[in-house]
């Protein structure tokens, strides 16, 4: 299972339409993963056009984006887990193991800081931005190719 794992979109100020370089990515995606702040509800109409879209609330979202605030979905058996706001970088690990206990990778968005980082058998995975890089070298996007409930690969890419 191929899966596109996006964040912050911030629509309509930072994404006007799909940028080509994400649009690359979502061809032939199996699902899509979005970890809030859509910002308006037209961001999932486009994205489902490309693959089934599974999205978390973010603090920007409007009240026609209808969402709940955490996700908890199994992905050809691989347990995960979505917030969009996961807490301060400092205990961020431990934090979301207590919330979220069962599963096998938490993906969150919020500080628009790409990270991918392990402990204990929990992955946390943040995409970054496509679209409001803020502090960051590029604009990016995840990867994520999941195989028999492991997740065989995780990427974050840069799309700017």
């Amino acid at each position: 299972m191929n899966v596109v794992v996006l964040s912050d979109t911030h629509a309509p100020r930072r994404w006007k339409s799909c940028p080509a370089r994400v649009a690359e990515h979502l061809t032939g995606a199996d699902l899509i993963l979005h970890a809030g702040d859509v910002c308006t509800a037209g961001v999932l109409d486009e994205l489902a056009a490309y693959a089934p879209v599974h999205t978390v609330k973010g603090n920007n979202d409007g009240p026609d984006v209808v969402a709940p605030e955490t996700l908890e979905l199994e992905l050809d058996g691989l347990r995960v887990a979505m917030i969009h706001d996961s807490g301060a970088a400092r205990g961020r690990l431990p934090r979301l193991r207590r919330r979220f206990p069962g599963a096998d990778l938490v993906v969150f968005g919020h500080s628009h800081i790409p990270l991918d980082e392990s402990e204990g058998g929990l992955r946390i995975f943040n995409p970054g931005s496509p679209t409001d890089r803020r502090r960051q070298p590029h604009g990016t996007l995840g990867l994520l190719h999941i195989e028999n409930g492991v997740l065989a690969e995780a990427r974050i890419v840069p799309v700017t």
